[in-house]
C-alpha cells in the first residue's frame, strides 16, 4: 500500500519529474558529442566534395612549407618551454634564495599576455626604427642599419623565443606542483648518499616529473598551433596561417578545409603522445603521505644566479610588454582610438553571451556524468572537452558551411512566410562567433564543474535519494549551492579566453565589427600597433584574473601540504640525517 502521507498522484508526479530531468541530462550528453562532431563532419564533407583543382596546388606548394615551418616551430617552442618551465620550477622548489617567494608567483604572470600581443610589442621594440636599435646607433655612432648586425626578430628563432617566453608557465605550473609533493625522501636519500644537486635533478627529479612535463608541454604546443597573430606577424607560415590565407586570400574553402584536417591530425597526434607519456609513467608518484621537500639554502653568487634565472622569464614575458603598453597608452593620453568603445562593447557582448551559454552547456554535461553514471555520459564529457584542443582556425572553417546553410534556410523561410528577406541571422549578428566560442571553450566549463563535483562526496547523493529527492531536486537544492565557486571560476576562465580569442573571431565576426583582439591585429597589420596599445593593455589586464585564480589555488595547495607535513612531524619524529 502507498503510505497515507503521500497525496494521490504524488509518486506519479515525482516519477515524471525524475524522467524529465533524466531526459534533459541525456540530451545534454548527446549535445556535447554533437557540439564537436558536427563541425568536424562538416569539415570533412567540404574537403571531400569541394573543387579539388586548388587543392592540388596546395598539396604541392603550400602544404610542404607549412608543415616544415610548423614542425620546426613546435620543436623550438617545446625546447624553450621545457627549459624555462622545468628549470624555474626546480629552482623555486629545491633551493632557497633571495626573492624566491615573489619569483615563484611572478613566473606565472606571462600567462596573462596573449602570444600575438608579445609578438607585436617586441617587433615595435626591436625593429630598426625601435628604441633598442635607435639607442645602439646613437651610442656607437652608426648611421644606418647596414653599419651593424642585429638579430632579426621577424624570423623563426624570434617566433620560438617569444612564444616560449609566454607559454612556459604551462610547463612550470604542473612541474612545480609535482616537485612540491613528490616523494621528498628519494631526493633527500640522494643528497645523503653524496649526489650533487645536478645529479639529483637529472636522475631522480626529472624522471618523476615526466608526466607533468608531458601535460604542460602538450598544452603549450596546442596554444602554438592555435596562434595566428604572432606567427603571421613574425613571418612564420605555419599550418594555421596557411588555413587563414587559403580561405581569405585565395577564396578556397575546400583548400582551407584540407589544410585544417592536416592541422587537426597534428593536434590529435599531440594529444595521443601526451596521453601515452602520462599513462606510461602513472607509477612515478606515490599517493601515500606526500610531503614538500626541504629547499637547500643558496648563498653568494649561486643565490644571485638562481634569482636572475627565475627573474628573466617573467621580465621578458610579462614586465616588458606590460610596461611598453602602459607607456604607449599614457603617451597618447586623451587621443584614444574612436572605435575603442565599440570594440569593448563587441568584445563584452560576444564574451558574456558565450560565457553564459558555455557554462550552461558545461554544467549540464557534467551533471549528466554525475547523475546518470553511465559510460556514454562520460564519453560525451571527454568529447566535448576536445574542443579546447581544436585551433580556432579549424573551428571557424568547420562552421562556415553549416552556418551559411542555416542562414540561407532561415532567410528562405522568412521570405516564404512574410515575403521579405532577413539578413544573415547567425553571421550578421555575431552568433556565429558565439557558437565558435562554445565549440572551443565548452571543455573548460565541463572540466571545471566536474572538478567541483569531485569535491562532493557521492554519499551526499545517496543520502538525498534515500530521503526521496529526485535528480532535479538534488541538482537544484544540493549541488547548485555547493557548485557556485566552481561555476564562477569556470565562467571567469571562459570569459577571458573568449576575450583573447583571435583566429575564430577574425573569420566569423560580422562585417565592420571589431573586438579588442581583432582591432589589435588590424593596428599591427597596418604598422601602427601603438594605436592599439590601450586595447592590448585591456586584454592583458583581463588575462590577469585567471592568473590570480591559479596563484590562489597554488597557495592553498602549498598551505595544505605544509599543514599536513607539520601534523606528521608532530606525530612522527623525523629520522636524524647522517
Amino acid at each position: 500500500m502507498i503510505p497515507a502521507r503521500f497525496p494521490p498522484g504524488a509518486i506519479a508526479t515525482a516519477t515524471a519529474r525524475r524522467s524529465r530531468t533524466v531526459v534533459a541530462l541525456r540530451a545534454a550528453a548527446v549535445f556535447g558529442v554533437m557540439l564537436i562532431g558536427a563541425p568536424l563532419l562538416s569539415l570533412l564533407w567540404i574537403a571531400v566534395t569541394g573543387d579539388l583543382t586548388p587543392v592540388r596546388h596546395i598539396f604541392s606548394v603550400v602544404l610542404p612549407a607549412a608543415v616544415a615551418d610548423t614542425a620546426l616551430l613546435l620543436a623550438g617552442v617545446g625546447v624553450v618551454t621545457v627549459l624555462l618551465g622545468v628549470g624555474s620550477a626546480w629552482l623555486v622548489t629545491a633551493f632557497r634564495f633571495p626573492g624566491r617567494s615573489l619569483l615563484s608567483v611572478a613566473l606565472v604572470l606571462p600567462l596573462a599576455v596573449p602570444t600575438y600581443i608579445i609578438a607585436y610589442v617586441y617587433v615595435e621594440i626591436l625593429e630598426p626604427l625601435g628604441p633598442v636599435q635607435g639607442a645602439i646607433r646613437a651610442l656607437f655612432g652608426f648611421r644606418s642599419r647596414a653599419d651593424y648586425w642585429f638579430p632579426e626578430i621577424r624570423s623563426m628563432p624570434g617566433a620560438i623565443l617569444l612564444l616560449g617566453c609566454v607559454l612556459y608557465p604551462y610547463v612550470y605550473l604542473p612541474v612545480r606542483a609535482l616537485f612540491s609533493v613528490q616523494c621528498a625522501s628519494l631526493i633527500e636519500a640522494g643528497r645523503t648518499l653524496g649526489a650533487s644537486p645536478a645529479s639529483v635533478f637529472r636522475r631522480i627529479a626529472l624522471p618523476l616529473a615526466r608526466p607533468a612535463v608531458a601535460l604542460g608541454l602538450s598544452l603549450a604546443l596546442l596554444e602554438t598551433l592555435n596562434d595566428i597573430g604572432a606567427t603571421d606577424h613574425l613571418g612564420v607560415r605555419t599550418l594555421t596561417v596557411a588555413v587563414y590565407t587559403t580561405w581569405l586570400n585565395r577564396g578556397s574553402l575546400p583548400g582551407a578545409s584540407v589544410l585544417a584536417l592536416v592541422l587537426l591530425t597534428a593536434v590529435t597526434l599531440l594529444i595521443l603522445i601526451e596521453m601515452r607519456s602520462r599513462g606510461a609513467r602513472s607509477f612515478a608518484l606515490s599517493a601515500k603521505k606526500p610531503r614538500p621537500q626541504e629547499p637547500v639554502a643558496l648563498e653568494g653568487p649561486k643565490a644571485l644566479l638562481a634569482a636572475l634565472a627565475c627573474a628573466l622569464p617573467p621580465i621578458a614575458g610579462f614586465l616588458v610588454p606590460a610596461v611598453f603598453l602602459a607607456t604607449e597608452a599614457a603617451r597618447r593620453g586623451t587621443r584614444i582610438d574612436p572605435g575603442l568603445p565599440g570594440q569593448i562593447g563587441a568584445t563584452l557582448t560576444f564574451a558574456l553571451t558565450a560565457t553564459v551559454l558555455i557554462v550552461i552547456i558545461g554544467a549540464s554535461i557534467a551533471a549528466a556524468v554525475r547523475i546518470l553514471r553511465h559510460p556514454a555520459a562520460l564519453w560525451s564529457a571527454r568529447i566535448a572537452g576536445l574542443g579546447y584542443a581544436l585551433p580556432g582556425t579549424v573551428v571557424a572553417v568547420a562552421l562556415l558551411a553549416p552556418i551559411a546553410a542555416i542562414d540561407n534556410l532561415l532567410a528562405d523561410l522568412q521570405n516564404a512566410i512574410t515575403g521579405g528577406r532577413a539578413g544573415l541571422l547567425l553571421t550578421g549578428t555575431g552568433l556565429a562567433v558565439v557558437i565558435a566560442y562554445a565549440v572551443r571553450f565548452s571543455g573548460i566549463a565541463v572540466g571545471g564543474v566536474e572538478n567541483g563535483f569531485a569535491r562532493l562526496s557521492p554519499h551526499v547523493d545517496d543520502a538525498a535519494r534515500t530521503l526521496g529527492h529526485g535528480p532535479g531536486k538534488l541538482l537544484r537544492d544540493i549541488h547548485w549551492p555547493l557548485l557556485r565557486p566552481a561555476l564562477a571560476s569556470s565562467a571567469l576562465l571562459v570569459f577571458v579566453d573568449a576575450m583573447k580569442e583571435l583566429p575564430a573571431t577574425l573569420l566569423l565576426r560580422p562585417l565592420n565589427v571589431e573586438t579588442l583582439a581583432t582591432a589589435v591585429y588590424a593596428h599591427a597589420g597596418r604598422g601602427v600597433f601603438e594605436d592599439g596599445a590601450l586595447a592590448s593593455l585591456l586584454i592583458v589586464a583581463a588575462g590577469l584574473a585567471p592568473v590570480v585564480l591559479l596563484m590562489r589555488a597554488s597557495g592553498e595547495t602549498t598551505a595544505e601540504l605544509s599543514a599536513d607535513a607539520a601534523a606528521r612531524n608532530e606525530a612522527e619524529p623525523t629520522p636524524a640525517r647522517s
